[in-house]
């Protein structure tokens, strides 16, 4: 193996993706990659052990990790690690890695990005100079932002998804109290916008008798994964449907607050594992109707471009491309 090597990582709360490149002509060509459970490994220098070969030699790496990243140590939020850059440095023998939020690494991600990766829900109009800003629903929920510098993106990071859950109807109000009451006061948009948040919604549809729980999909939910249950079935049973509903108005309220704090006119883009799967869902006019409801801003919500990010690697190619570019040197 060549000298060289770029040694990327997209690190959630369930799964890693791990890639090697190399450099060839001024870009970037993937050489490696795998996808791996996190459950089970004790810490990224666990997963890094399994992924890579001793004919692997790496020049520098960086890792996006869903989490809050301060002085190159984080520690995941639905992940029980905590990573420091410089333990991960001498694990695999290099002088140059870099850590950085996992919407930050997404966010950056977009310059690599081609267009069959991206569509459009909201044409608006593209303010080449403007702020962008990326929101994701996963495990968790994660947010970030982007300035252009010398037509470059600056990536910047949020841990937005934490902020404080803002209902927008009776309902909603009532979702936050049954939301309260659970899980002990705060209530973040997290606990609405991610794969458990769906199966939050589901349960107070359930718990507080607006929609009956169909047995079908009650087995579904204890034998299999009980947040992808619920979006199969949508449109087969009201609770399901309805919970969509609801999940999806969230996600565009927040993408719009989103907009508004950063001044997005560059673009919303919405990436994370679960927006692509339901592709359809944010393309009936839902999540934009909650998008541009922000009264009298509601204008400048309908001219800023909306994307639906269909690339689940935009993470990884960030993070590959911060590694190339300037990771930081670790002591």
């Amino acid at each position: 193996m060549l000298p060289g090597m770029i040694l990327s990582g997209d690190i959630g709360g369930t799964k890693a993706e791990l890639a090697l490149f190399e450099r060839d002509h001024g870009s970037l060509r993937e050489v490696r990659s795998e996808r791996l459970l996190t459950d089970g490994h004790g810490s990224l220098e666990d997963l890094l052990a399994q992924f890579l070969q001793t004919s692997d030699s790496i020049s520098s790496a960086a890792f996006g990790i869903a989490g809050p990243v301060l002085r190159n140590r984080v520690t995941g939020t639905n992940l029980p690690w905590t990573v420091d850059a410089g333990r991960v440095a001498r694990a695999i023998g290099v002088s140059r890695v870099a850590l950085l939020n996992d919407l930050e690494a997404t966010s950056l991600g977009l310059e690599a990005l081609e267009p069959g990766d991206l569509v459009t829900l909201q044409d608006g109009i593209v303010d080449p100079h403007g702020s962008i800003a990326v929101i994701a629903a996963g495990t968790g929920l994660g947010e970030s932002f982007a300035t252009r510098e010398n037509g470059r993106l600056l990536p910047r990071a949020s841990e937005g998804g934490h902020a404080d859950f803002a209902p927008n109807d009776e309902e909603e109000v009532d979702l936050l109290h049954y939301l309260r009451s659970r899980f002990g006061g705060h209530v973040s948009w997290e606990r609405v916008l991610s794969g458990p948040g769906l199966g939050n919604i589901y349960e107070f549809l359930r718990d507080t008798g607006r929609e009956s729980e169909p047995e079908f999909l009650r087995e579904a939910r204890v034998s299999g994964d009980p947040h992808a249950a619920i979006a199969m079935a949508d449109g087969k049973a009201a609770i399901a449907t309805r919970a969509m509903d609801l999940f999806v108005s969230a996600y565009g309220a927040e993408a719009g607050n989103l907009a508004l704090r950063y001044m997005a006119t560059g673009g919303v883009y919405v990436a994370g594992g679960i927006a692509p799967k339901l592709r359809p869902r944010f393309e009936d006019g839902r999540f934009l109707a909650a998008f541009r409801a922000k009264g009298r801003l509601a204008p400048l919500l309908r001219d800023t471009p909306v994307k639906l990010v269909l690339n689940e690697r935009t993470a990884l190619l960030g993070a590959a491309l911060l590694a190339s570019r300037h990771a930081a040197p670790v002591s």
